[in-house]
């Protein structure tokens, strides 16, 4: 449902367009993971997944969502998994994004495990990934398909009152947006080193997003760390 709010939503804010490496496809039981810049990426990505893939993944998302009147019940309806970060109760999420992808449904999440705290809207690469990601892939062998998004901090971004203004004049300005969806991966079994494969991944589908867009940010050295490059699934 929410996917399809989405899809219907985002080209209201703004201009959404969607590119995809060749090969790109969301097998079932796949994570899909993107980079983590603004309140409206979830909306950019779920309507892009819709749109170019069909897809209709389940979100990790802060638990907080799920205090927003009305919000919450339509979370939890989609399948939804609330994560209650820096809690005893944060590795429960991965548990139960465990058994979503073993029910055959693709799975959303943001390594960075949190917008970084920026005031500007311009783009960044995305920042260093926590580790959930890696231990969920080694724990299930689902294939990782990195996602990168730019655009979604032209919607809103910054404190509260600039964040506020964003959305409200968004469907003013209807800024340029663009998701890129990069080829599947297999990730190694040692956490760092797939910690740093799929950060590496997903830095590349941002810098085709933002490149897209003209971002300054985009044209900077690549990322290093990537070692020989990821592993397509299948490999």
């Amino acid at each position: 449902m929410l996917s399809r709010l989405a899809a219907h939503l985002v080209p209201f804010f703004g201009r959404l367009t969607v590119t995809a490496d060749p090969g790109a496809r969301i097998e079932p039981g796949s994570i899909i993971v993107v980079n983590h810049t603004s309140l409206a990426d979830p909306a950019l990505v779920l309507a892009a997944l819709r749109r170019r893939l069909g897809a209709e993944p389940v979100l990790l998302a802060a638990a907080g969502l799920w205090r927003v009147p009305g919000l919450g019940r339509a979370l939890s309806r989609d399948g939804y998994v609330p994560v209650h970060r820096n809690t005893a109760h944060a590795s429960a999420a991965l548990d139960r994004a465990a058994v979503a992808l073993a029910s055959g449904r693709p799975v959303m999440l943001y390594a960075e495990g949190r917008i970084p705290p920026r005031r500007e809207a311009s783009e960044a690469p995305p920042e260093a990934f926590r580790t959930g990601l890696a231990r969920l892939a080694g724990a299930t062998g689902a294939p990782v398909v990195p996602v990168g998004q730019a655009g979604a901090r032209r919607i809103t971004s910054g404190g509260t009152v600039k964040q506020i203004a964003g959305v409200l004049t968004a469907p003013l300005r209807r800024p340029c947006l663009h998701v890129h969806i990069g080829a599947p991966l297999r990730l190694p079994e040692d956490v760092p080193a797939a910690t740093a494969l799929a950060h590496g991944a997903v830095t590349e589908a941002w810098r085709t997003a933002a490149l897209a867009l003209g971002e300054p940010a985009a044209g900077a050295e690549p990322v290093s760390g990537r070692g020989r490059g990821p592993r397509r699934a299948g490999a």
